[in-house]
């Protein structure tokens, strides 16, 4: 392996054809994270220790992969600088990335109200249910939380920078799509609460936009995009398939 110091926060390191067949490793291990991919990029980061001086980051890294045809890959760790709450401009940004998802909840519950009040509720979504005075069912004016949701992201570095910033045990359920040249997290509520789960998908704000948030808003990923990992994604990409 040929390790570059590109400056203070940036390392590249190239890995042959050759080097790839004797560590067994692919570009797909790095997308889920395998074991092999994390004692790599341990190796990795140790001997850019040793050669060019690099430390280890303080907080997190964004990692690019390119492939190079016939001779290997070039892997790009650049560390990332945490978010400076006290910085006014990123503080904005959060805020401004908050009221962006709400009001794009809220015409989703909004689109839902209809749906509900024309009595043709999307596939899947069951209705609430209760009783007329007469003690027969009638359908319910509550409009269901939104337990689902698709962000698009730009980059897999980008997709990877979220979930390491995701607590280590959340329980939401997600995959990864591809589809031109974006890619894709869906995630579920899964066994985590309702607030954590809310939580999370305003963080994703900060990497990504929101593509849809509805029920069965991974059916266009799934008829038209590639499933880059079916299930477990954020446990996968953070290292703990």
């Amino acid at each position: 392996m040929k390790i570059e110091r590109v400056d203070e926060s940036t390392i590249k390191c190239y890995i042959s054809t050759e080097e790839m067949e004797e560590y067994q490793i692919e570009y797909t291990d790095f997308l889920s994270r395998t074991d092999k991919a994390q004692e790599l990029m341990r190796r990795i980061i140790n001997q850019a220790h040793e050669e060019v001086g690099y430390q280890p980051p303080k907080f997190a890294f964004e990692m690019q992969i390119m492939m190079v045809p016939d001779q290997g890959m070039v892997l790009t760790f650049t560390e990332k600088e945490p978010i400076d709450f006290e910085n006014e401009a990123k503080l904005e940004a959060f805020l401004a990335g908050l009221r962006d998802f709400v009001n794009k909840l809220t015409a989703q519950k909004e689109k839902l109200a209809k749906e509900v009040t024309a009595g043709g509720l999307l596939p899947g979504l069951p209705r609430n249910e209760k009783r007329d005075p007469d003690g027969s069912k009638a359908p319910s004016d509550k409009i269901p939380e939104i337990k689902e949701a698709v962000f698009v992201f730009s980059s897999l570095s980008e997709v990877i920078d979220y979930v390491e910033i995701l607590p280590e045990k959340i329980r939401i359920t997600s995959s990864l799509y591809k589809m031109n040249d974006n890619y894709f997290l869906h995630i579920t509520r899964g066994a985590a609460s309702y607030e954590r789960y809310s939580r999370a998908c305003v963080q994703a704000l900060e990497f990504a936009d929101l593509y849809r948030a509805d029920v069965g808003c991974d059916e266009i990923l799934k008829e038209h995009g590639e499933c880059l990992i079916a299930e477990k994604a954020i446990r996968k990409l953070r290292g703990y398939a």
